[in-house]
């Protein structure tokens, strides 16, 4: 799913507390089988050969249950094909690599990844079939015929529509309770995105503050997430900021951002902070110059970052300059409207095409943190400026987005108190997430 708002990598977690998705994932329910494949599952039906049955088989899980085969689960480690794991579950050579060449019919066996789960079956220890899910939606099976060769089919996975709720207290970590809960990657990424323009993840949260996503969700027939999906609604309570946000499309330009219960839209003119995951260096103002060793005014705010760290556009703009510029090395300058520019100084290097006179958009990288001209290491130096007067950017009030009115904010209220019946649905657990 791609994210609405300016396009973030995955770094932005580094100021929610990464950790680890696990999405539950069945197979398809005997009720929805074919009344044929219905028919031989009965334990009281005479089991046909092997060989057949697994050539016809809809799904691993339905293979006769009087039917003598081995069963043995394996995973891909780094590293290793699924010829390597069928090696150490002990199929015969030969017999794997026409399984998998059957099965690369319908998955490009690079695509699979270390962790990816694998079954086997063995007749008398010889390699009868295969089933694993490359993802959350198809299984692939693949089976011997009783003329020896193989034959693979995908089967997709029947999903169903529905929301999911998740949230709580902010004590230990925001990423890792909405994971627990049952949301996904995306779904953090599009929170935080939702917020980057009044929050700071890493400075601004406060222990005590509570959070709230409600999103869509894909489940399995019985009634597992599969698949995360939209973001409907997220609210953020606590001591710095105290905003919600609906997901709305605009229907006079079919353009889909977040609006807060009045109607104004998430998104701002500038983004507070061009860069993720970064520390807080050096603020706007008077100080000692780290080179020059004197006090002089420092007219931007400097982030500390890894070398290499994505550096995006504050705003919608066309690139004044982008190239060597004295002391602030490697530069780049832009010029957005009602006489604001933000400047981006010390960088590594300059994104693909990125170039003077060419046109960005909010969010999109424009560069990388380097630590080039007069500079004591990795670090973006960033600059507001408007009609020619330097601004503290981590002060400044930017203004709004679109404000709804009339029948567009009529709509709006009508979606809003749609999702809030969806929210009214579901409760979350009382959990905690951390501000560390």
């Amino acid at each position: 799913m791609k994210s609405l708002l300016p396009e973030k990598p995955k770094m932005i977690f580094a100021a929610l507390i990464a950790g680890a998705i696990t999405l539950a994932a069945c197979e398809p329910k005997q009720a929805n089988l074919p009344t044929e494949q219905k028919t031989h599952q009965s334990s009281n039906a005479p089991i046909s050969n092997p060989l057949i049955e697994l050539a016809n088989f809809t799904s691993a899980e339905f293979i006769h249950p009087d039917a003598q085969f081995k069963k043995k689960p394996g995973k891909l480690k780094r590293r290793e094909t699924l010829i390597d794991v069928l090696d150490r579950l002990g199929a015969d050579r030969k017999e794997s690599n026409k399984a998998v060449y059957a099965a690369a019919d319908h998955i490009d066996m690079r695509r699979l990844r270390p962790g990816q789960g694998v079954t086997a079956y063995f007749d008398s220890n010889a390699l009868t079939a295969l089933s694993f899910k490359p993802d959350s939606e198809r299984q692939v099976l693949v089976s011997k015929k009783t003329d020896g060769d193989w034959v693979s089919r995908e089967l997709k996975v029947k999903l169903t529509p529905s929301f999911n709720k998740v949230g709580g207290i902010i004590e230990t970590s925001i990423y890792e309770l909405a994971l627990n809960q049952g949301a996904g990657d995306q779904q953090v990424v599009d929170f935080a995105d939702i917020f980057a323009y009044d929050v700071d993840f890493q400075r601004e949260i406060r222990q005590g503050d509570t959070f709230e996503i409600t999103y869509e969700v894909s489940k399995d027939e019985n009634g597992n997430i599969v698949k995360g999906g939209d973001v409907l609604y997220a609210s953020l309570n606590g001591k710095k900021v105290s905003r919600n946000f609906y997901r709305f499309t605009t229907s006079d330009d079919g353009i889909t951002d977040y609006y807060d219960d009045t109607g104004k839209a998430a998104r701002k003119f500038l983004m507070k902070t061009p860069i993720n995951g970064a520390r807080l260096s050096s603020r706007f103002g008077k100080r000692r110059h780290p080179v020059l060793g004197y006090t002089k005014m420092h007219k931007g705010t400097d982030f500390a970052a890894p070398r290499g760290t994505p550096i995006y556009a504050a705003g919608n703009g066309v690139i004044e300059r982008a190239s060597r510029y004295g002391s602030f090395g490697h530069y780049i300058r832009i010029k957005h409207a009602d006489g604001y520019k933000t400047a981006y100084a010390h960088l590594n290097g300059y994104a693909k095409g990125i170039k003077s006179g060419k046109r960005v958009k909010q969010g999109q990288v424009i560069g990388y943190v380097g630590t080039t001209g007069r500079s004591t290491g990795p670090h973006l130096h960033y600059e507001v400026i408007k009609n020619g007067m330097h601004l503290d950017a981590m002060r400044l009030k930017l203004p709004t987005g679109r404000t709804l009115s009339g029948e567009m904010l009529n709509q709006f209220i009508d979606e809003k108190t749609r999702i809030d019946s969806i929210r009214h649905q579901s409760t979350v657990p009382t959990l905690y997430a951390d501000a560390s």
